[in-house]
């Protein structure tokens, strides 16, 4: 048999002519599994890895012998073998070849030229003059012998769009991640194709490996791009995880068992001992709270951030490293290898493939709907945590560089993790004086805890017993997830999409409460414990609680498993040793109430003293200040001529402004 009847026998199969029908109807290619096709021919299939562009000519003609409402194309999928894109050799090049990659970065949808068709002004005959990759050329000369003056007469136009795919994170072995770009046309830039080749996105594209000259078109040096045939999804956003009936049964079945909490819970890093509540913190995390749009157009986020500081060998780095392969879309980044553009957006010149400049999404857009882990968050610059304030408040990216003005979506949980300047976390001082992350940024984190390091006889006979047994017991029960972390991703995607809980008037009363009493221990003007932010905090952890056993409501238990988490959080950065209280301050950063007393009352001996003469003593003032309890005089000093209400004008003295 030739090759197209072959074809003409896989396309004018029963099977066949009824999906090219229905793909012709409903304007789609028609999708061929590869493993049909070599059941029905070896031969063809190998024809299609080896020579793919004669077979797709051959395949596509053969598709034109039957009669259908309109033309279709011919896409196949579910290769046997993945290429990784760093193992891309001259070998593979005109080959039908399969890779898996993130999308970084995308073109818009642009028209571009096919094919052009020119007329020879000497024997009016026309010629026809493919597209070779990224160049189209004039033909060199006619059969009648005229080699000038040729006219184009026609243009065959299609739309496309350029996408650079990077390797997936498990491939990179810690090298730069590789990188190849994709030619998408026709019905791959449909508007469902082009939201699924946005950046962020996984993708699994076969096609066809092109060779492009570098820079001038007889350059010997070569680019690869892939002239993709069909794009698929590998990792699902939540509303497109696959959950089964039996999975909806057993999802059902979970959430109304009472120890629900302690079953996901103990699913998260079991071969850690201990931490439940910061686990359970971050099991509420990954539910999320419900996030809102007001009539006044203002944007309530339902996004968690949590805050880990703590001690070296704490196991904050295992969480972090854990917790985004639960999610869809989940990105680990540490700390000095991360810059503000690699984290929101930046933007790239490519004229050979994109044609100028290009939008570059950066973590937080690529973890869009999904959760970022940033370890070592404490050792980015400042320049880079100011640029995460706009996506930890209102979950998008803005972005006005070169001729690119852009908004682009993050609405992403942010998972952060970092050590104390001084190794370890010291609970007299407060949290600013320990990290060096702006207290604009700290307040934007909903819960913010500290793994210490404490030694306890009893704890570290546990974290010891527990530890061995993981490494000499493989099946020890203590260090096996309750449940698959395949099924809490299906869990959490139900949860998601099918549970958008209403803060009812119990619960609501109960935050009320909780707040308003935290509030009146400072009405005497001791220390402020609680803000608006923490109180919005409170509903979002409710309304998580409350999605774990699928309610629409947030009953009372939700609202006080809320109040718990952040009582704990409060009290583990927010409590002043001076005072006994929880001061708010302490926590994100702010000037602490204690503080503030000690900065009013050496105020108060300056002014004094600058009554007799301009210049004060330092010396005096640190007498008049130890009689009034005060030891660290030196350090106010220093904060009162950062803010500029003193100067030095000579050495040992200083004045008022």
């Amino acid at each position: 048999k030739t090759a197209y009847e072959i074809s003409l026998g896989l396309v004018g199969s029963e099977m066949c002519i009824r999906d090219s029908v229905k793909a012709a109807n409903e304007n789609k290619p028609l999708v061929v599994d590869f493993s049909v096709l070599e059941k029905f021919s070896w031969e063809m299939a190998e024809t299609l890895l080896n020579d793919p562009d004669f077979f797709l000519d051959i395949a596509q003609e053969a598709s034109e012998q039957i009669e259908l409402p309109s033309s279709v194309k011919i896409r196949f999928f579910n290769l046997p073998e993945l290429t990784n894109i760093r193992d891309l050799r001259a070998s593979h090049i005109k080959k039908f070849i399969c890779v898996e990659g993130v999308v970084k970065k995308a073109s818009e949808i642009r028209p571009e030229i096919e094919e052009i068709i020119w007329e020879c002004p000497q024997c009016g005959d026309r010629i026809s003059k493919p597209r070779e990759g990224t160049y189209i050329g004039r033909p060199s000369s006619c059969e009648c012998g005229n080699r000038k003056g040729f006219i184009e007469v026609d243009r065959k136009l299609v739309d496309t769009r350029w996408i650079v795919v990077e390797e997936p994170f498990e491939l990179t072995e810690g090298d730069r991640p590789s990188q190849i770009t994709v030619l998408l046309k026709e019905d791959l830039v449909s508007p469902e194709g082009r939201r699924m080749t946005d950046p962020g996105n996984r993708l699994k594209i076969t096609g066809i490996l092109r060779d492009v000259p570098k820079g001038k078109i007889y350059s010997a040096k070569l680019d690869f791009f892939i002239e993709a045939n069909y794009v698929e999804p590998t990792e699902t956003e939540w509303h497109a995880i696959e959950i089964t009936k039996e999975d909806e049964e057993l999802i059902k079945k979970l959430a109304k068992d009472k120890k629900i909490y302690d079953y996901l819970v103990d699913s998260l890093a079991p071969s850690l001992y201990g931490l439940r509540e910061i686990k359970e913190s971050i099991i509420l995390q990954l539910f999320g709270g419900v996030p809102r749009s007001l009539s006044d157009g203002t944007y309530i986020r339902g996004d968690i951030h949590i805050l880990l500081i703590g001690d070296p060998s704490s196991g904050k780095s295992q969480l972090l490293k854990l917790v985004p392969e639960i999610v869809p879309r989940g990105r680990y980044v540490s700390g000095k290898g991360v810059t503000g553009a690699g984290l929101t957006a930046t933007v790239t010149r490519d004229e050979q493939f994109m044609g100028g400049w290009v939008l570059e999404a950066g973590a937080l857009v690529l973890a869009n709907k999904g959760l970022l882990s940033v370890d070592e968050f404490e050792k980015m610059s400042q320049e880079d945590q100011v640029a995460m304030h706009e996506a930890l408040e209102q979950g998008t990216i803005s972005i006005a560089k070169a001729s690119i003005v852009a908004t682009l979506p993050a609405k992403t949980s942010v998972l952060a993790g970092g050590n104390p300047k001084f190794s370890r976390f010291d609970p007299y001082l407060p949290i600013a004086k320990q990290i060096t992350i702006p207290e604009t940024l700290l307040s934007r984190f909903d819960l913010k805890f500290a793994l210490r390091d404490q030694p306890h006889v009893e704890t570290d006979k546990l974290v010891v017993d527990h530890m061995l047994k993981t490494r000499e017991d493989e099946n020890f029960e203590g260090a096996k997830p309750k449940l698959d972390p395949k099924f809490i991703r299906k869990y959490i995607a139900y949860a998601r999409e099918h549970c958008k809980p209403k803060l009812t008037e119990e619960a609501g009363k109960i935050l009320k409460n909780f707040y308003i009493k935290m509030r009146k221990k400072a009405q005497s003007g001791g220390a402020i414990p609680i803000t608006l932010r923490q109180f919005e905090a409170l509903i979002r952890l409710a309304e998580a609680s409350a999605k774990i056993q699928l309610q629409d409501k947030v009953r009372k238990e939700d609202a006080q498993r809320a109040i718990r988490l952040m009582k704990y959080s409060l009290h583990q950065l927010g409590f002043d040793p001076e005072t006994g209280e929880i001061d708010i301050d302490r926590t994100e950063g702010g000037v602490s109430s204690s503080e503030r007393s000690r900065i009013r009352i050496i105020l108060d001996i300056i002014n004094e003293l600058s009554q007799k003469r301009k210049e004060i003593l330092i010396e005096d003032i640190r007498k008049r200040a130890k009689e009034e309890g005060i030891e660290d005089v030196d350090e106010v000093i220093e904060k009162l001529k950062a803010q500029g209400l003193l100067f030095e004008p000579s050495p040992g003295y200083v004045q008022k402004v």
